[in-house]
């Protein structure tokens, strides 16, 4: 049961509500993005549908308003034992409505947890369930996060720690919980770990996606290696900084992913974002700081070029790294469809091989990922990294394949580039921050 490998044996594939709602989606928008999901995106092979952060905070609305102006909750909702239960205002029947139709459309539900035990928990100091302590008792209050408020660290060399977190693990797999997105976590092993145990001990495969990237150090591997997937950027967003930030993150964590520990380049930011924030002033996107909890920037159409989409998506798909759209599905244009369920695109990216650099000369790059299945066969991504146009003019070994004669197919023009060999030359323009994105076979 808590086999990485048996949980998540291909990058995991879903949508998450952060992109469009922030901290503020509502059980109506939900069943909205839900019954899109299941006719549009399910067919292509995702599953996971994801609440983020805030289910659990009872924000003060305005008259008149659905979403809150406020960034945080003063108060969040809470059983007799310090466990996070849903807000009633967002949810006024609770979760149960929400999973139950998740997993009668086929699907399967997560939702977002912020590392430790609830500071309104420790307040009260209410019982761990199961044992004679209290929250007190576990919590290490010198443990923040330094952008959001709810919850203390866990001290896990503390005797009712661990049952802490059995119990909450135990109680969102009682409620049908598939997957859980661990947020502020990634520089916390001992408490990956417990999450991990708890995963193990619950009865119900879950994945588990560690959040959040900018913070991920090496030194242990070994933690992150208990769970499914593993954010190794900061938020990625509409705009080139987070193109940058994920070839950056890329390149730092190629050697590691497979066999069902995915590293995670974010969300896709594609289609309608920040639906619940209405343009009130002027935009913010780049502003790093208001994408702390709510999301970044307000209401708009995805603001990166359609060659600059295709970029970020063939990164993920050579990079096997997990897909979820962040987009709000009722509003999003065709286009962002097209991008996220593309065949090919899905096939190299379900193939589940971390791609690798074979190239890298004056703004260009050439990332290559094998087909574990069939010999000779694979994916290939000509990358420019500069903001204009360019040529180029490769040959076979350019592109980090042997001698020999190749048949090379541009999956998003959905053309045939005809045959390559050592004395030939594949020749393309490639569009600012575009990508040629090939599928190679031997002849």
């Amino acid at each position: 049961m808590n086999d990485p490998t048996a949980r998540a044996p291909a990058p995991p594939l879903g949508w998450n509500s952060f992109d469009a709602y922030g901290c503020a989606a509502t059980e109506r928008t939900l069943l909205l993005n839900l019954d899109v999901m299941a006719a549009r995106l399910k067919p292509a092979g995702y599953e996971y549908f994801v609440v983020d952060n805030g289910w659990f905070a009872e924000y003060t609305i305005p008259p008149g308003q659905e979403y809150p102006t406020e960034k945080h909750a003063a108060e969040v909702n809470l059983d007799a034992y310090g466990r996070l239960q849903p807000s009633h205002r967002a949810f006024p029947r609770g979760l149960q409505p929400l999973i139950e139709r998740t997993h009668g459309l086929g699907l399967k539900f997560g939702l977002h947890l912020m590392r430790g035990i609830p500071r309104q928990a420790v307040r009260l100091n209410l019982p761990i369930l199961g044992t004679p302590l209290r929250a007190q008792d576990v919590a290490d209050t010198s443990s923040i996060c330094a952008w959001c408020p709810y919850n203390y660290g866990v001290d896990m060399r503390k005797p009712g720690a661990q049952a802490f977190y059995d119990s909450l693990i135990h109680m969102l797999a009682g409620w049908g919980v598939d997957f859980i997105k661990a947020d502020d976590i990634t520089a916390y092993p001992d408490e990956i770990s417990a999450m991990a145990r708890a995963i193990a001990r619950a009865g119900r495969p879950i994945v588990l996606s560690l959040s959040p990237g900018g913070a991920v150090d090496k030194r242990y591997l070994a933690a992150y290696q208990q769970a499914n997937m593993l954010r190794t950027t900061k938020d990625i967003w509409d705009n080139r900084v987070s193109l940058e930030r994920a070839f950056a993150a890329w390149r730092n964590w190629a050697d590691v992913g497979g066999d069902g520990f995915w590293p995670d380049l974010d969300m896709l930011p594609f289609g309608h974002l920040m639906v619940w924030r209405p343009r009130t002033g002027p935009a913010a996107i780049s502003d790093e700081a208001s994408a702390a909890l709510a999301g970044q920037g307000f209401a708009r159409t995805c603001q990166l070029t359609v060659p600059q989409q295709q970029t970020f998506i063939t990164m993920r798909a050579l990079a096997a790294s997990p897909l979820f759209m962040g987009g709000d599905l009722p509003t999003s244009a065709e286009t962002a469809f097209a991008l996220i369920t593309n065949r090919e695109m899905l096939a190299c990216n379900q193939n589940g091989v971390v791609g690798r650099l074979v190239g890298d000369r004056a703004g260009c790059e050439i990332w290559q990922t094998p087909d574990r299945r069939r010999a000779g066969q694979g994916w290939l991504g000509v990358f420019n990294r500069e903001q204009w146009p360019r040529g180029v003019a490769l040959a076979a070994a350019d592109l980090g394949l042997p001698s020999g004669r190749w048949r090379l197919r541009d999956i998003w023009r959905d053309r045939d580039l005809g045959e390559l060999d050592t004395r030939d030359r594949l020749r393309a323009d490639i569009a600012p921050d575009g990508v040629l994105f090939c599928r190679y076979q031997a002849v």
